[in-house]
Order: structure tokens, then C-alpha cells, then sequence
């Protein structure tokens, strides 16, 4: 491994790597309407994998019906605004 110096000619930028910006946060989706998702889902899998261990079928199916339903929640919110960015997040200033 060579202990030479990055020469500023590879990086123009620092906040530029390998191709993509980095300037920009991305979020990671901390929003009411990914949480609700997220938590609907994990409940959803809790139960699909509780129902795979006792070997119960059709409650290993309401579990991964859970799961679609903590999707179908997480997206229902985000068109209602509660994703991020959304206009019911915004700061009104009240």
C-alpha cells in the first residue's frame, strides 16, 4: 500500500466520492408515515415467525398479510403528506 498523498487533481471536491454527492442529507426516511410502516411490519414478521416455529400455516399467512398491510399503511401516509417532506410536516410557524 503506498503512503503517497491524494493529489488535488483525483478529488476536485471533498463532498464528491466515487461519482456520488454527498452534500445532500438523504433523510433515511425519519418520518411518521416510514415509522408506521416499519413498526406495522415488524409486528407483521413477529407474528409469521412465532406461527413458523409452531408450524401453523394460516397464521403464518396473517402475519405476512400484516406485513402488506404495514406497505400498503406506509405508503397511504406518504401520499397523505406524513412522508418526508410532505406538506403535513411542514412548519406552519404557529
Amino acid at each position: 500500500m503506498s503512503k503517497a498523498t491524494v493529489s488535488a487533481s483525483q478529488s476536485a471536491r471533498a463532498d464528491i466520492q466515487d461519482g456520488i454527492d454527498h452534500s445532500e442529507p438523504t433523510g433515511h426516511g425519519n418520518s411518521p408515515a416510514a415509522w408506521t410502516c416499519v413498526i406495522i411490519m415488524l409486528i407483521g414478521a413477529l407474528i409469521a415467525s412465532i406461527a413458523f416455529v409452531i408450524a401453523n400455516t394460516p397464521i403464518f399467512i396473517a402475519g405476512a398479510v400484516v406485513m402488506l398491510a404495514g406497505l400498503l399503511a406506509g405508503w397511504v401516509m406518504r401520499k397523505a403528506g406524513y412522508g418526508v417532506g410532505g406538506s403535513k410536516l411542514k412548519n406552519s410557524g404557529h
